[in-house]
């Protein structure tokens, strides 16, 4: 079985820095995921709904659930121990009853809510209708649902206890018939109780008292006394973490396994030849039956999980690559949560939308544009996702709150609040005291007495119109999402949630907290980004699509992905050889210690319109900066030669041109160049008896930057890692973008002694269109422009914070005064001279430091082009795809562009001549192609051109059609339709 990476039974667990880097990882080594085949894979957090509290939904679809349903009712997601999940929901049916919903092997049944009750407690119709009417006394429409319910129980002759469960074991047999015939009705009925309903609670009675306050609460929402919840909002949801998800799936193979292992058993007794089991015939039977080790390693291999019994919410997609193409890519993974592969496919916009309760939570910034917008989130720098708590402070809670005046079940006042825990309806309180135990329940969270501190205590209070239903909640289980604030009555730091925190008063900064009302304050004002959110340069400057571009575009730069390149054996890594740091960024840049992985480059910047290629969002770069490294980076290819068993690595003495690229060891020297069919290294084939030589199939020049012999795959045989270096220097088409969300190409390489030039004689390194400023708004980007000047010329690097400036304080005011204390203009503006024929210009150009990012996006992976090549064997048209030779795509938009311009020539070039152009024959006479042939005159032996529909042969004419026209020709006539075509 594969292990956890830095889990318990991981070798690198509680190594300290030095002996992680003895063993050739990072000293800051996160652990937190699989090695699989050589790759990192990371199992991915899924949104659920909240365990174990239920929920007032509308959905449309529960009409089609039977007769007089409504689209109304309240979903229960309950949550057992060992994280096995079922839903119940409590519906309403328009004649003013209800029916309870359970879920048995992907199945769904309805039954009556009064019938499951009687099934749980040996009680009186009586104690029925008085808990269910408990304080809603005066409710007319409430107790007549009620004595409908018990009546229609009893017209269905079930008056007992007993009758109910014998009623319900009855119905369900047949869906317990693996069982046998040696269980009874009660007994069934007992098991889908505990399997398939209110799974999360063991004893009847507390089953018995969340339906009754599911009921209540379902009645309140019918009648308008309470709102919709509903199932997007983050206070509803927690997070399916990867823990939960192997647990599951561990445990369905499991059961897959031993099912397999009990019909191979069966199968081999009934047989009648095995009077005993052997110890060796039980190691047959469990080979037979299949390992769990396969299953597990194919789930962390491909992310899916097909299950017939799990009560995961999707069975693909589960796992992901942790791609490690810089720093930012690679711990954006960790934190990022998906809604759920359903939603993906979903027209409707609400599972995307962000809510106000996910503040401080999910962060806004951070999701990607295009399909999986506000599907694919993710958390906060301070969010935490709470772990299991100590159980034996979990099971003194009721204590607790008995100790605090809550009353147990059953005592008669009148205006009280009812008190769940876990899902657990544990009493109730008086309206009265409720605040004071709240408080109370608090301050032992926070001072980490008696309860854990990872409690989310909520109090819901009555209000005089329609709101969410009333009661004090309180949830100690995993999984939920939690995010520290200070408590200002204690002045410590508290964990509060995300149903918590809806009915908290949080304020930013303490002078705009209000008395007796605000009662906690955020830690920083940026509490509420993620991790690369916060390390852009003052975000809250730039219109808000640019910060979630750059939140995409930081993880597509080329950086320091790593250290450890030696022992590096990636399929691709991407490389900067000549990073900088930073002279403008944020505080969070320096407390994750990200200059330690390094991903851009300090560029002087010029912003002018000058040359005309720097239009569209293009950019040019200074030829010289170009030639001194900037933006130099390389690419990093691993490829694996195994061996059979017997064979070994050695060069061939037979022939003397291996020695010019190979070692005697038949292996390439490091550092040496090589070209596409070189040879890479040669080898001894010891089942052919010869000498294998293997060539290099690189279309570019690279350099051998690593060779290693690594452990085979059998003890005996051989096999080398052989590491290839393809430099990448910029060329016209690569990709850069600043930290702004201002991306562009690089269009041209321009001389330096033709580039402007300020007084001092400085020439930039990026020359930048201004027109790139009014229509995105990065005001971000020009603050960044004037304070990466000022950081030069002063020595020092600013802090880009966002919030630290305000309009009596304003950055531009801040930087241009230590520009004007530089001897600078205050704006940040220069004087510049034409590079061309050296005179002044008579605008100011905006000049200074901006950090420049290099996208993997290059040139040399995407170009395509081609006159002729292969075509598809069955349109006759090119093939597509740039590895195989394909041509470039043309599809409808470039179709309309030139039928808009009237470019009639072209649309026939590229649709026609250059695609499936075909020579076909065609009969004038009857209009079809289909019915054409060659036939041989019998005398002379002449092929001719006949028609076989047509007397005399008709009249054959040669036409030019697309080929893809013929093919449906004949796809129509092999279903009997006939197609004319008149020319």
């Amino acid at each position: 079985m594969k292990n956890f990476i830095v889990s318990s039974r991981c070798y690198l667990k509680d190594l300290t820095p030095a002996q992680l880097i003895e063993r050739g990882e990072h000293e800051n080594e996160w652990g937190g995921y699989f090695i699989l085949k050589g790759h990192e894979r990371l199992i991915r957090m899924l949104l659920v709904v909240r365990r174990n509290y239920p929920i007032a939904i509308i959905r449309r679809s529960w009409k089609q659930r039977g007769a007089l349903f409504s689209e109304k009712g309240i979903l229960l997601r309950c949550v057992a121990d060992d994280e096995t999940s079922t839903n119940n929901v409590l519906h309403f049916v328009t004649d003013g009853t209800v029916k309870l919903m359970i879920s048995y092997r992907r199945s769904l049944y309805f039954i009556p809510l009064c019938l499951i009750l009687k099934c749980l407690l040996n009680v009186t119709d009586l104690y029925i209708f008085k808990r269910l009417i408990e304080g809603r006394e005066s409710d007319t429409y409430l107790k007549s649902s009620v004595k409908t319910m018990l009546q229609a129980v009893h017209i269905e002759g079930i008056n007992t206890h007993e009758d109910a469960k014998r009623y319900v074991g009855k119905t369900f047999r047949v869906k317990f018939s693996d069982k046998g015939g040696y269980i009874t009705d009660e007994q069934i009925c007992d098991a889908l109780i505990q399997r398939s309903l209110a799974i999360h609670l063991k004893e009847n009675v507390d089953k018995f008292n969340l339906l009754v306050f599911m009921t209540q609460k379902l009645f309140a929402f019918i009648q308008g006394k309470c709102c919709e919840e509903g199932a997007d909002a983050i206070m509803m949801q927690e997070v399916l973490t990867g823990g939960s998800i192997y647990q599951q799936v561990l445990k369905d193979k499991l059961q897959g396994c031993l099912n397999n292992l009990r019909i191979v058993i069966s199968k081999k007794v009934e047989s009648g030849n095995c009077h005993s089991i052997t110890q060796n015939d039980m190691a047959t039977f469990c080979k037979r039956a299949g390992t769990v080790q396969r299953a597990m390693e194919n789930f962390i291999g491909t992310g899916n999980a097909p299950s017939h019994s799990s009560s995961l919410p999707q069975e693909k997609g589960l796992s992901i690559l942790a791609e490690n193409i810089n720093r930012m890519r690679y711990m954006s993974h960790f934190k990022s949560i998906h809604r759920g592969s359903f939603f993906v496919e979903m027209r409707t916009t609400e599972a995307r939308q962000l809510l106000p309760d996910a503040w401080g939570f999910i962060c806004p910034v951070h999701t990607p544009d295009g399909a999986p917008c506000g599907l694919l989130n993710h958390l906060s720098k301070e969010c935490q996702v709470t772990g299991s708590p100590d159980p034996a402070m979990v099971d003194q809670i009721p204590e607790v709150l008995f100790s605090l005046g809550v009353l147990p079940l059953g005592t008669h006042i009148p205006n009280y609040y009812d008190v769940l825990l876990n899902g657990r309806v544990i009493g109730i309180v008086p309206s009265g005291s409720v605040l004071d135990v709240a408080k109370h329940l608090r301050l032992l969270k926070v001072e980490g007495i008696q309860i854990p501190n990872t409690t989310e205590i909520i109090h819901v209070p009555k209000k005089e119109f329609s709101c969410q239903y009333p009661g004090l909640f309180l949830f100690t289980g995993p999984c939920r999402l939690v995010r520290p604030v200070i408590n200002l009555n204690l002045n410590k730091t508290e964990l509060v949630g995300t149903f918590e925190q809806v009915y908290l008063d949080i304020c930013l900064k303490l002078d705009e907290a209000y008395d007796g009302l605000t009662t906690h304050q955020e830690l920083s004002q940026t509490s509420f980004l993620s991790n690369l959110a916060c390390l852009i340069p003052m975000p809250d400057c730039n219109q808000s699509p640019r910060n979630m571009y750059q939140c995409q575009m930081g993880k597509q730069s080329m950086g320091t992905p790593v250290h450890t390149w030696e022992v590096q054996a990636e399929t691709k890594l991407y490389r900067l050889l000549m990073p900088s740091s930073p002279l403008f960024r944020p505080a969070h840049y320096d407390t994750i210690e990200l200059d330690d992985f390094p991903m851009g480059m300090n560029a002087i910047v010029a912003v002018i319109s000058y040359t005309g290629y720097d239009m569209e969002d293009a950019m040019i770069i200074n030829k010289s900066a170009y030639e001194r490294g900037f933006g130099h980076g390389s690419i990093l290819k691993s490829e694996f030669y195994d061996l059979t068993p017997g064979s070994y690595f050695e060069r061939d003495p037979a022939k003397a041109d291996l020695a010019q690229k190979l070692d005697e060891d038949g292996l390439p020297q490091p550092g040496s160049l090589i070209q596409e069919n070189d040879p890479i290294c040669c080898y001894f084939d010891d089942a052919a008896s010869k000498y294998v030589v293997e060539k290099f199939h690189g279309k570019e020049i690279a350099y051998i930057d690593n060779v290693r012999l690594c452990c085979g795959l059998t003890a005996d045989s051989a096999r080398a890692c052989i590491t290839f270096r393809v430099p990448r220097n910029p060329t016209v088409g690569d990709k850069f973008a600043s930290r702004a969300g201002q991306k562009g190409i690089c269009s041209q390489l321009w001389a330096a002694e033709d580039l402007p030039f300020t007084e001092s004689g400085m020439v930039p390194d990026v020359v930048f269109n201004p027109h790139g400023f009014p229509s995105r708004m990065t005001i971000a980007m020009m603050i960044e422009l004037m304070a990466g000047k000022s950081a030069a010329v002063h020595g020092m690097v600013h802090d880009a914070t966002p919030f630290r400036f305000s309009k009596d304080d304003s950055a531009i005011d801040y930087f241009g005064r230590l520009l004007e204390a530089a001897g600078y203009n205050y704006y940040g503006t220069e004087k510049m001279y034409s590079g061309v024929n050296g005179r002044e210009m008579k605008a100011a150009i905006f000049y200074g430091v901006v950090y420049y990012q290099r996208l993997r996006h290059m040139v040399l992976d995407k170009w395509q082009v081609r006159s002729t090549g292969a075509v598809d064997t069955l349109t006759q048209q090119p093939i597509k795809g740039r590895r195989r030779g394909g041509g470039v795509r043309f599809g409808e938009m470039e179709r309309d562009s030139l039928i808009s311009h009237g470019a009639s020539a072209l649309v026939n070039d590229r649709l026609f001549e250059c695609s499936d152009k075909y020579k076909t024959l065609i009969c004038v006479g009857c209009n079809s192609l289909l019915s054409t042939a060659l036939s041989r005159c019998p005398k002379s032996g002449v092929k001719k051109e006949v028609c076989r529909l047509c007397p005399n042969g008709g009249n054959v004419k040669s036409i030019e059609i697309p080929y893809i026209f013929r093919y449906l020709l004949i796809q129509l006539a092999a279903v009997n339709i006939n197609i004319k075509v008149f020319t």
